[in-house]
């Protein structure tokens, strides 16, 4: 597999900090057939969780969240890249972010166990573009 890179929206939702809050979010997700991309989870505080989003489809969300109550945050841009996992798969990408003076202020990423890797990467809202000609999406 090559190294595929896509932009992806996201959103927030904020909840309790107590056992079953991210379970009953996905189960209603879950129920309206909302399938998600990449789910994160950030505690915020005494008391508070901020779930983080990925939908594959923005306006699936928008209405399940919209029939169940949730309150979303969004969106909000990122890019999701996903490919064959190696020593150094991400180094050519954020030399290429480096070189280009655009700032990758957070990302996440997983290897899947069997060779592949996830990643999100996120940059300031007013470098997406630029950041997205970057990397050729």
């Amino acid at each position: 597999m090559s190294t595929k890179i896509r932009r992806v929206q996201y959103f927030y939702a904020m909840v309790k900090d107590q056992p079953g809050e991210a379970y009953r979010l996905m189960t209603q997700l879950a129920s309206s057939e909302v399938s998600l991309m990449a789910f994160k989870a950030i505690p915020m505080g005494p008391g508070l969780t901020q779930l983080v989003l990925f939908p594959d489809d923005v306006q699936r969300l928008a209405r399940a969240a919209e029939r169940t109550g949730v309150v979303l945050t969004g969106p909000n841009n990122a890019f999701l890249i996903h490919g064959d996992d190696r020593l150094g798969a991400l180094v050519d990408l954020h030399q290429r972010l480096s070189d280009a003076h655009v700032n990758v202020y957070a990302s996440d990423g997983v290897t899947d166990g069997r060779g592949g890797y996830g990643y999100v990467l996120y940059v300031r809202p007013d470098e997406y573009e630029t950041a997205a000609g970057i990397l050729g999406v």
